[in-house]
């Protein structure tokens, strides 16, 4: 059963098959090779060192044996009696397990269990980046930055700083600028601080805000190690960039009116520097020029041009011709308006005769989706599940009247988690459908099996009770949990069922082949999966490096276990007695035997 119900996982697409892919796959394989020992191994090594052991009381070993063998008898002795009463009231007792059922789910929308794509794991690592007023030089961040640096190597929490002024970002890949620099913080192992990483983020945020002109933000280390980009990203496209900007700063607005955003921006800011150059055509065409001309000339003077070459031997240099330092980062409109150029007559025209100069600020940069401009709006979650908060901003956005020319996409991790558990949700499906096509062949009827898969639902109620108790939240883990226990939870439906239809097939009344088979199964179903929930707790407890992205897992895994063992006991015994008495009716409508006939309690 644990095949089937792995292998779905392995063939799912996008960014969750290659996290997940790789722990399928082990699962399959060492299944495979735990049944190839059961078959083999096992029942060697049972004839050559099992033997019958009797229990005395003149021995602590034998005296605790026989008082658990007492207990489990008594244990067993009460549950008759229960599934005697359960079996006389089946209406009372499905109907408690559906509002058991409707209640764990309402536990999701009722805010006690929030969502997310992956739990912000405390690996001791994270980014923080500095950003200074854009006329500042490469040699002032690096000041700067060298003081931000001592703040920090002066914390006894703080094991290593790496720094890059004024290159690549790894919040903005590809992207560098003079007035920003970007510090890589690593602490040290956990049990040698007494603050959670996320916290202590928080706390270096605030102290380096103090620092006079530094805008300070921050990024947690992601799972797959780099900087992790931002969870909230609103995408905000139209034809019009002014009406997307005016949207932006709408939606900018919301972000930052939620409960738990930090470091909300938008991507496309205005502010930066610049001298417009207004053409007007029909001078500059009066005036011998084109745009070409134009254009190259102010490109050669500003960004340079390397046509021509040096050589020296066998080698060649390029030739970068440009004004100086001074004048190219000089915004004196003066200067730009002096610049002059050769008409088609030989004749020098300066910028001025045919253009207007004037200073003003442009966008840092301009983007485009699917050939369209658009801005993004990103932000950081902290203190609160990342798929709660994002839930809020898109139903705030939904109400908040943007203009329908505006699209709005969502990316970033509520995309990921989208996508993340919608194949999740197709990857149980499909393997509660491989379960129940495998016991179809198995047991050669179509009926049965359905019993078997009511084990099912019960192991959700735990699961997600589980979560709520732990106050952890939905991710992909902790739904992968949820896939888990299909296998693991029917096989006890299977006992019972199995061990069911053998005292049937014996001539014993289906009431009472079911009051027995539950108390011949309960030991194997306790031993079970008692075993998987003491298997699980080290998982569901874990607290080291990274343990938070796992410990949703455990608890998935406990919980379900527990209500499924607890509920399948009841559960599939009262559904099997309202199948097989329908199965009945109908065989004796249609002329078929029907089968033995259960006594009266």
């Amino acid at each position: 059963m644990d095949v089937v119900v792995f292998l779905p996982i392995t063939f799912v697409s996008g960014l969750i098959a290659d996290i997940l892919r790789q722990f399928s796959m082990v699962v399959v394989v060492s299944t495979l090779m735990s049944l190839f020992v059961s078959f083999t191994v096992t029942p060697l090594l049972a004839s050559r060192l099992s033997r019958i052991e009797h229990l005395r009381k003149d021995s602590i070993f034998g005296r605790m044996g026989l008082w658990f063998e007492e207990r489990i008898n008594r244990l067993g002795e009460s549950y008759k009696s229960l599934l005697r009463w359960s079996l006389s009231h089946k209406a009372v007792v499905l109907g408690v397990t559906l509002l058991m059922l409707a209640g764990s789910f309402a536990l999701v929308p009722m805010g006690f269990i929030g969502s997310e794509f992956v739990a912000q794991g405390g690996q001791g690592e994270f980014f923080v980046k500095l950003e200074l007023d854009k006329s500042k030089t490469l040699k002032q961040t690096n000041q700067v930055t060298r003081q931000a640096e001592q703040r920090l190597l002066a914390m006894p929490e703080v094991k290593t700083v790496f720094t890059n002024v004024g290159g690549g970002s790894s919040f903005i890949p590809g992207q560098s600028s003079e007035n920003t620099s970007e510090l890589s913080v690593k602490l040290v192992p956990a049990e040698g601080r007494s603050i959670a990483t996320e916290d202590f983020l928080l706390k270096v945020k605030r102290d380096l805000k103090g620092m006079p002109g530094v805008k300070v933000t921050s990024s947690p280390v992601s799972i797959v190690g780099g900087a992790d980009q931002a969870p909230v990203q609103i995408v905000l496209s139209g034809q019009n960039l002014d009406g997307v900007m005016a949207s932006a700063r709408k939606v900018e607005a919301i972000t930052r009116k939620t409960a738990g955003t930090m470091d909300v921006k938008i991507s496309v800011e205005e502010g930066n520097p610049e001298v417009n150059v207004n053409v007007d055509k029909e001078k500059m065409a009066n005036l011998g020029l084109n745009i070409a001309q134009v254009g190259g000339t102010l490109q050669n003077a500003f960004s340079g041009n390397n046509r021509s070459r040096f050589r020296e031997g066998a080698y060649e240099y390029d030739i970068r011709v440009m004004l100086d330092a001074f004048d190219r980062t000089n915004t004196n409109t003066d200067d730009v308006r002096n610049i002059s150029f050769v008409n088609n007559q030989g004749q020098l025209i300066k910028l001025s005769q045919f253009a207007d100069i004037s200073r003003g600020n442009g966008p840092t940069k301009l983007e485009r989706r699917d050939r369209i401009s658009s801005v993004t709006v990103s932000s950081y979650v902290f203190g609160r599940p990342q798929g709660t908060v994002a839930k809020e901003i898109q139903a705030t956005i939904a109400g908040a009247g943007l203009p329908p020319t505006v699209n709005v996409a969502f990316g970033g991790q509520l995309k990921n988690q989208n996508d993340a558990f919608g194949n999740l949700a197709l990857a149980l499906l499909a393997s509660i459908l491989f379960v129940y096509l495998i016991m179809v062949a198995l047991y050669d009827s179509y009926v049965y099996p359905f019993v078997v898969l009511f084990s099912i639902p019960v192991a959700i109620v735990g699961a997600l009770l589980g979560l709520a108790l732990a106050m952890e939240n939905l991710s992909i883990f902790s739904f992968l949990g949820i896939i888990m226990p299909v296998g693991l939870v029917a096989k006890n439906a299977i006992l019972l069922v199995d061990f069911t239809n053998h005292l049937k097939a014996e001539g014993l009344p289906v009431r009472e082949a079911l009051v027995e088979a539950g108390r011949e199964r309960l030991r194997p179903i306790l031993m079970t999966t008692v075993a998987m929930v003491f298997g699980m707790l080290p998982i569901a407890l874990a607290s080291g490096a990274g343990a938070e992205w796992k410990n949703g897992l455990g608890w998935v895994l406990v919980g379900g276990l527990t209500s499924s063992m607890l509920l399948t006991l009841v559960v599939v015994p009262v559904v099997y007695l309202l199948v097989d008495t329908v199965k009945d009716k109908l065989g004796r409508r249609f002329g078929k035997k029907p089968q033995a006939q259960e006594q009266p309690a």
